[in-house]
């Protein structure tokens, strides 16, 4: 009987509001009371919490009215969504009706602590108000009415971002029902167990036909796109794409694929993404949802088109597209961190303040629960590189740091960039020593190989060296690292240890049998550094094994008679059969273009080209280019070669040593007296009329050893010159 205390109290809410609403509340009261034949005394008792539990009447009269209202399920629940729609109707905001809601659950537990119902009804509420840690503390503390509220609870967990243990409390629910399924589901996939989630949507799909199977449908092609992200070999069904959403997450899944013809899934992945935008709009648009709604959910699919269009190089068009995003200011924190951090990747080194401004928005404290773990990696790796090209060196090591503590998968990144900030600050042995220590598994060779740069940047070859020498068998003998060790031995003038790293390498490879074309490139690296240092013998082996490989190699055979020609005349005649005739050879040649080369005819013999005329025979002519004669510099007629000429006659004469400014006219007569102030013997010196006649000038400060440091620019005005004068000479 207790129960029917929150549905009367629900019915009597749920009236509330305008004059219509009283009206109408009135009517189906006057209707209910003479139906059910309850006392109107009782019903007052009842809405200050003093029912009679023995009344049959009032349960008649309270089902009647939540009947006429539709807010009673058949099964004898109240219809919470029809309340609020109700109230909605008499402008009753949301919040208002969890108050209500919530209050009504307090009136009943007010007449009963053990009601079960009303108990769930409060939990609900506090859901309701996004009052979860309350919700989650009452549940705990009263364990005896919330024995059957696993769902709530691990909701509660859930939203409070304790997700492994929403985890544990839903998996020991024995026959889970939907709801509870399909928070597992949505659990899992925030735990980024992306296969043990499909195989949960997927059973509730096959297991369900309800109004939600759209938006289950939505969230299992979410969870395949993010299966492609990973790289999952898990076979997936084909979905339908008749939504914007679907749509949407289909692109996303193309996106991360990336196999065979990537462009082809690029443009593919580029139409999606523009049909889910027009559809998007046309949807919400007949919805009669508001302009900002729509311009937030559209900001989504814009952003993700930026980020395909980036992967495809047109990185202006998906600049545009992140920073109108942006100025949109979107509430999703999500939408601004992702948009925000490849704008970063778009300015690279450039543009720093921006780049700077733009990390901060993709780091925030908030974003932790919000973003995918992929997500928050890349923003971290980027942070670092930010902080290396804005020469923060101490925040730099501190960030590096703190991702190879964070992101194990990222240790040897991270390692990467403090090594190459060391570098830069001078410490090339510091960062050698920190590649080496992180040089494990997928990147030891990568790494180590950046030390070697990193030492023969600061001419430290022993090193680097020892580094080439000390790498595992195989990769030693890679063509690219042989090739590097045989340069550095020949730059100590080692040739004996430049060959036995080649011959290492050869035998490596006849002994695994590994990639022909390997072996077949270090064979002619060996030929070829023989036959420069003069060993001719050792080169002709070589050659031979490379002829017996390839017999149609005429370029091999013909080296191989080169070299026999040295020391063995007549094996060269016998080889000098298997080459191809000269006529084979004059017809793929043209000659023309031989004749025409520099190196044939020289340097200042040139072939000129006559165009052809009407009735005249085209001939080619061979013409000289004529020489230009220098002609001699003129000198003046009073020249005399035995006195140096003035070093500053080039000069402008304002510019020179001795030049002096004209004297006002006023002051003429006066003699130059010096600075105000200056002793009476220092006024001679700055006189001109009284100076020596031996007297040197003063150096040139153009000329002056002093080095300065060069400060700004400013644009020199150009001096207009005197033209001169017809016939006039030097």
């Amino acid at each position: 009987m207790k129960t029917i205390v929150i549905l009367l109290a629900v019915s009597f809410v749920a009236v509330l509001g305008d004059e219509e609403g009283h009206e109408k509340w009135k009517q189906i009261k006057e209707e209910c009371i003479n139906e059910s034949g309850v006392d109107p005394a009782v019903i007052e008792k009842a809405k200050k919490g003093e029912p009679d539990d023995n009344d049959e009447k009032l349960a008649c009269f309270d089902t009647c009215i939540l009947m006429k209202f539709g807010t009673l399920k058949e099964n004898g629940e109240v219809d919470w969504d029809k309340v609020q729609e109700h109230m909605l109707k008499r402008n009753k905001s949301p919040e208002e009706f969890n108050r209500v809601r919530s209050e009504c659950a307090n009136v009943v537990l007010g007449i009963s602590q053990d009601e079960e119902v009303a108990f769930h009804c409060k939990i609900i509420c506090y859901i309701q108000l996004s009052k979860f840690n309350e919700a989650l503390q009452l549940i705990v503390k009263t364990p005896k009415l919330a024995t059957n509220l696993e769902f709530e609870k691990g909701y509660c967990l859930y939203r409070l971002n304790q997700v492994s243990e929403a985890l544990k409390v839903i998996e020991n629910v024995q026959n889970p029902s939907l709801k509870i399924k399909e928070l597992k589901a949505q659990i899992l996939y925030r735990l980024e167990k992306y296969e043990e989630c499909f195989a949960v949507y997927r059973d509730i799909i096959k297991n369900s036909n309800d109004e939600y199977e759209e938006e289950r449908e939505t969230n299992l092609a979410a969870v395949l796109a993010n299966l492609a992200i990973e790289g999952s070999d898990l076979e997936v069904p084909p979905l339908r794409e008749h939504t914007y959403e679907l749509t949407y997450n289909a692109a996303c899944r193309l996106l991360a694929q990336g196999n065979g013809d990537y462009k082809a899934i690029l443009a593919e992945a580029e139409k999606k993404l523009r049909t889910a935008e027009k559809m998007c709009k046309e949807g919400l648009e007949e919805d009669g949802v508001s302009e900002e709604e729509i311009e937030n959910e559209l900001g989504v699919i814009r952003v993700q088109l930026g980020y395909c269009l980036q992967l495809q190089g047109r990185e202006k068009e998906a600049h545009a597209l992140y920073t109108a995003a942006l100025k949109a200011k979107p509430d999703d924190i999500a939408l601004v961190a992702v948009a925000s951090n490849n704008l970063v990747c778009l300015n690279k080194d450039q543009n720093v303040f921006d780049s700077k401004k733009r990390m901060k928005s993709a780091t925030h404290e908030s974003l932790e629960h919000k973003l995918t773990t992929k997500q928050r990696r890349n923003i971290a790796y980027n942070q670092c590189l930010l902080a290396f090209y804005t020469d923060q060196g101490e925040q730099c090591h501190q960030l590096c740091n703190n991702l190879a503590k964070d992101c194990i998968i990222l240790v040897a990144d991270a390692m990467f960039i403090k090594a190459v900030q060391l570098s830069k600050e001078g410490k090339p042995k510091e960062a050698a020593k920190l590649l080496i220590e992180h040089a494990i598994g997928e990147k030891e060779l990568s790494m180590k190989l950046a030390s070697v740069q990193v030492l023969l940047s600061q001419d430290e070859r022993k090193d680097a060296i020892a580094i080439l020498e000390n790498l595992n068998e195989r990769d030693r003998s890679l063509p690219g690292i042989v090739g590097a060790l045989v340069t550095l031995h020949l730059a100590d003038n080692d040739r004996e240890r430049a060959s036995i790293a080649l011959k290492n390498a050869v035998a490596y490879y006849k002994k695994n049998k590994e990639t022909t074309e390997n072996l077949g490139e270090l064979w002619r690296q060996a030929a070829n550094f023989y036959l420069r240092g003069g060993e001719l013998k050792i080169a002709a082996d070589i050659l031979q094994e490379l002829v017996d490989a390839s017999p149609s190699d005429t370029k091999t055979l013909a080296q191989l008679v080169v070299a026999y020609v040295q020391f063995c005349p007549t094996k060269a005649q016998s080889l000098s059969k298997r080459l191809p005739p000269l006529h084979d050879l004059a017809e793929t040649t043209d000659v023309d273009a031989l004749e025409s080369s520099n190196w044939v005819i020289g340097t200042k013999v040139v072939k000129k080209k006559i165009e052809p005329s009407p009735g005249k025979v085209v001939s080619d002519v061979i013409q000289k280019k004529h020489k230009k004669r220098k002609r001699k510099g003129k000198l003046p007629k009073n020249y005399d070669p035995s006195i140096m000429p003035d070093p500053e006659r080039w000069l402008p004469r304002h510019e020179r040593s001795g030049f002096r400014k004209k004297r006002d006219r006023r002051n003429r007569d006066a003699a130059m007296k010096g600075t105000q102030g200056a002793a009476t013997g220092a006024s001679d010196l700055y006189d001109i009329t009284k100076m020596p006649a031996n007297a040197k000038p003063s150096p040139n400060p153009r000329h002056s050893s002093a080095v300065e440091t060069s400060g700004p620019r400013q644009q020199q005005r150009k001096v207009q010159q005197k033209k001169k004068k017809k016939g006039s000479k030097w």
